[in-house]
C-alpha cells in the first residue's frame, strides 16, 4: 500500500475580530484510505494574544496514512473558537484544506467563514452572545453542493506548517 506521512503545526489565527482562540480540528479521508498513526482529530490551547492579533497554538500534527487509491485525498477541517472570561465558548469560523499531495514543506492559509444568520440572529449573538452554528461540523469539509444554501460571511485565517512524505506511490503508477 502506498503511504502518506504528515508532520507539521497548527501555527495560529489571525484575523478573527476576537481575541482568547482556539481550535477543534480533525482529518477526513475517502474509504480507501487508513490511518495507521497518530491522532484524528484534536483541540488547541486557548491563546490569548496580547500584543498582536495573531493567537499562537504552534498545535503539533503527526498523522500516517496507508491508501489504495487517490481518491479521497486527507482533508483538514478546523474549527475556531472564542471563549469568554466565565469560560463560555463559541465557535467564530470553519474552513478546511487539503493536504498537499506533493511531498516537501508546505506553508498553508486555510481561510475560515461563519454562518452569517438572519438579522434576528445577528441582533441576539450581539446582546447575549452565540450565534448560529453547523449542526454537522464536518459539512464545512464536504463537497461545495452541500454548502451552496449556506449565507456565510469571511471570519479569519489559519495559519498551517506541513512537511508531507510519500512512500510506494510509484508502485503503484503515481509519480511525485
Amino acid at each position: 500500500m502506498a503511504e502518506v506521512h504528515v508532520i507539521g503545526q497548527i501555527v495560529g489565527a489571525s484575523g478573527f475580530p476576537q481575541r482568547r482562540l482556539f481550535c477543534k480540528w480533525g482529518l477526513h479521508a475517502g474509504g480507501a484510505w487508513k490511518l495507521l498513526s497518530g491522532l484524528g482529530s484534536g483541540q488547541t490551547q486557548v491563546d490569548d494574544p496580547q500584543a498582536d492579533d495573531v493567537a499562537y497554538w504552534c498545535h503539533p500534527l503527526d498523522v500516517h496514512f496507508a491508501t489504495k487509491g487517490l481518491q479521497g485525498w486527507p482533508k483538514l477541517h478546523v474549527q475556531v473558537w472564542h471563549q469568554d472570561g466565565f469560560g463560555r465558548s463559541e465557535v467564530l469560523g470553519y474552513g478546511f484544506c487539503h493536504v498537499p499531495a506533493t511531498p516537501g514543506c508546505h506553508a498553508l492559509a486555510c481561510v475560515t467563514w461563519r454562518p452569517r444568520g438572519t438579522w434576528r440572529e445577528r441582533w441576539s449573538q450581539r446582546l447575549v452572545g452565540g450565534g448560529p452554528q453547523l449542526r454537522t461540523p464536518e459539512a464545512a469539509a464536504a463537497g461545495a453542493a452541500d454548502r451552496f444554501r449556506l449565507r456565510t460571511e469571511a471570519a479569519g485565517t489559519v495559519h498551517l506548517q506541513l512537511g508531507v512524505l510519500l512512500r510506494h506511490f510509484g508502485r503503484y503508477g503515481v509519480e511525485c
